[in-house]
């Protein structure tokens, strides 16, 4: 029996690890580069007057068009089943760009939300319509803007600039994630921003271990 019992462990442990392993492979692989160097957004313009920079941030990037205040669910869900759990990570950001005519309701929007969600985390950025679709054009996806300058979609940006994402989704390539999904906000992005931000600390300790060997 103690032979046999040894020979069924050691025969079966190497396929259980390698199912583990297989079954969720993105949160042991760096998050797949779909399109490198978008466009950066610091010429839109913020309330603040400050620039906002896609460059050395981790961003989370939404077009939500004219008509924000139609997309309260969206962005509730994005925000309570994503985006809270990682506004204390260095350089994470969440960015809402937005056409200058969605600017005063921007505002109140966010205000009407403070009491529930990190609303004071977000970043509201505005730029002419055409400048808005420059920049998702530079994304390279699949997926189109709306003549207000509304996607439903919202896509995960490095510090670098690259779109991530997934290029063995069921249907292909993963450019971005649909905001109207509950399921697919709270199982793939929720993954691979994990994936992304586990990347980039690992990346620092390495580069601190580096520093502290020399």
């Amino acid at each position: 029996m103690k032979k046999f019992f040894v020979l069924t462990v050691l025969f079966a442990l190497p396929i259980v690890a390698y199912l583990f392993f297989a079954s969720g492979k993105n949160n042991f692989a760096r998050l797949p580069v779909l399109t490198e160097e978008v466009s950066e957004i610091s010429d839109l313009s913020s309330y603040d007057d400050e620039p906002v920079f896609l460059q050395d941030h981790i961003s989370v990037v939404a077009f939500f068009g004219e008509k924000i205040e139609d997309l309260k669910g969206n962005t509730f869900n994005l925000d309570k089943k994503i985006l809270e759990k990682y506004y204390g990570f260095n350089d994470f950001q969440f960015v809402i760009i937005l056409p200058e005519s969605a600017r005063e309701s921007a505002a109140d929007f966010a205000k009407e939300f403070e009491g529930i969600t990190n609303a004071h985390e977000w970043k509201f950025v505005f730029g002419s319509p055409e400048e808005i679709k420059a920049i998702f054009v530079s994304f390279n996806s699949p997926y189109h803007l709306s003549t207000e300058s509304y996607s439903p979609y919202v896509f995960i940006v490095d510090k670098s600039r690259n779109l991530r994402g997934r290029d063995d989704d069921d249907e292909g390539n993963l450019f971005g994630y649909d905001s109207r999904d509950i399921a697919e906000l709270t199982n793939k992005m929720n993954d691979d921003v994990k994936v992304i931000l586990a990347e980039y600390r690992l990346a620092l300790k390495k580069n601190n271990a580096d520093r502290n060997n020399n």
